[in-house]
């Protein structure tokens, strides 16, 4: 079932870039965003990473953790933070199990063939745990700061 937002956010702990586990939990009390983008190092995901990293010093003023999620190895995630220099966490869901509980892996269909992909998403996560907002397909000029607008704002 779809989540919608005042549903308690699905947990979670991932392999991180560099190293680093990423455990929800770990950021109780603060506000997340969690961004969801379908391949490291493509030139929407790449646009999006640079443009969170750009805003990372105005979320850290607001009190907010920006953290990335793809299916992508962490040998590929860690190769995408190094090349770009991003400053935001990013995290791999190889498995599929927390892409399956944010209900952002889709049916997709490109030149007439339907398969199995990672829809281009973001969740913002009040400090209770709770989801505030969803952007669902989304457009990615803009978002960054649309993102950081509705966190002040929350």
């Amino acid at each position: 079932m779809p989540l919608s937002p005042g549903d308690k956010a699905p947990g979670f702990t991932l392999p991180g870039d560099r190293g680093s586990t990423v455990n929800l939990e770990s950021f109780a009390g603060r506000k997340v965003v969690l961004y969801f983008y379908p391949k490291a190092d493509t030139s929407s995901c790449t646009v999006e990473a640079q443009d969170f990293t750009r805003l990372k010093a105005d979320f850290d003023a607001a009190g907010v953790t920006v953290i990335g999620v793809s299916r992508d190895p962490v040998k590929a995630i860690d190769k995408f933070q190094a090349k770009y220099n991003l400053g935001v966490q990013l995290a791999t869901d190889e498995a599929g199990a927390m892409v399956e509980a944010y209900d952002v892996w889709v049916e997709k269909s490109m030149y007439g063939k339907s398969y199995m992909g990672l829809e281009r998403s973001t969740f913002l996560i009040g400090p209770d745990g709770r989801i505030a907002r969803i952007w669902s397909k989304v457009r990615v000029k803009g978002h960054a700061e649309e993102v950081l607008e509705a966190a002040r704002a929350l």
